[in-house]
């Protein structure tokens, strides 16, 4: 099931009009999260919204925007106030303009997010508009209001759908000036870059992410497993990076490392067993997902809960 659509409203190219609803195309909701809790009872910490003066705390109804201009003085800002600033962008993501794709800089892109036609209506307004920017090769750039602010939208064809890279403004993004000015010219010799690319071109490999692990996240899952099966923590050595004194010398030690970690392995680890004894592991290495099926497929019996 899809999740519920951020924004929903109108995609327009010129006269070209069609309804469309923008969704989310990452989501964070699978790692492992932490509440806070008191060390002392092992109940979960809340926070309640005071008045700084009085310390008294207040209802949501009573809270507003404000904004600062001195040391005690704000300027009150309503909610009807924020929803009548008159964007076309609030409701329609208008096409301005056409770019090639490599000239978007990677610093102002903020997030992805999936453009779909929304209901039944539009679909072939959407086509168009779709296939336009793909025989074009290029990519759309528009706007759209999204929590209260507009936001530089990037649109691209990705299989039926469109995809749109929110962008930043200019003010956001920090002058590489101030921290690559310091930077000391070096002149690289070519038996330096010729070890280099070696190295390189024994690396080099297709663009997979299936292939790589979030480590820490693993970590997390391990951590909080031994802990409730009472094993004992044991703390890691963390790993020191070490002064390169001869340059050449890593290049070549680099190169040989490189060599052999591209020849194919033969895995000689067993199938990890669980220990006599020990109940199955309630929070699988998976993470959150994998966890809240094992836990609905549980007896619903409520555990009693131990500060770790």
């Amino acid at each position: 099931m899809a999740p519920r659509a951020n924004w929903k409203g109108f995609l327009r190219l010129s006269l070209v009009t069609c309804p469309v609803a923008l969704y989310p195309a990452t989501s964070e909701s699978e790692k492992v999260s932490f509440n806070q809790i008191n060390k002392t009872t092992g109940h979960r910490i809340k926070y309640a919204r005071v008045d700084a003066e009085s310390g008294e705390e207040v209802a949501n109804e009573d809270i507003v925007k404000g904004y600062k201009v001195d040391t005690d003085t704000y300027i009150e800002v309503t909610k009807d106030e924020l929803e009548n600033i008159a964007l076309a962008s609030t409701r329609t993501i208008e096409i301005d303009e056409f770019v090639k794709r490599e000239e978007i800089d990677p610093r102002y892109i903020i997030r992805p997010y999936y453009l779909t036609p929304d209901g039944k209506v539009g679909h072939d307004a959407f086509a168009v508009i779709r296939e336009t920017i793909r025989n074009m090769n290029m990519v759309a750039i528009g706007r759209v209001v999204l929590t209260n602010r507009e936001h530089i939208i990037a649109l691209e064809p990705m299989e039926k759908g469109l995809i749109g890279m929110l962008l930043r403004y200019p003010y956001e993004v920090r002058s590489e000036a101030e921290y690559f000015d310091e930077i000391q010219d070096v002149k690289v010799t070519k038996d330096m870059l010729d070890l280099a690319k070696h190295i390189v071109e024994q690396k080099s490999a297709r663009f997979q992410p299936d292939k790589f692990e979030d480590h820490y996240e693993a970590a997390l899952v391990d951590l909080v497993n031994s802990k409730r099966a009472g094993k004992p923590i044991t703390t890691k050595e963390r790993p020191r990076g070490e002064n390169v004194v001869d340059l050449m010398e890593a290049l070549r030690r680099s190169v040989g490392g490189a060599a052999e970690q591209a020849k194919p392995k033969k895995s000689g680890k067993k199938p990890r067993k669980t220990a006599s004894g020990q109940r199955e592991m309630l929070m699988p290495i998976a993470g959150k997902k994998q966890a809240k099926e094992a836990a609905a497929k549980k007896s619903p019996a409520r555990q009693h809960r131990k500060s770790a």
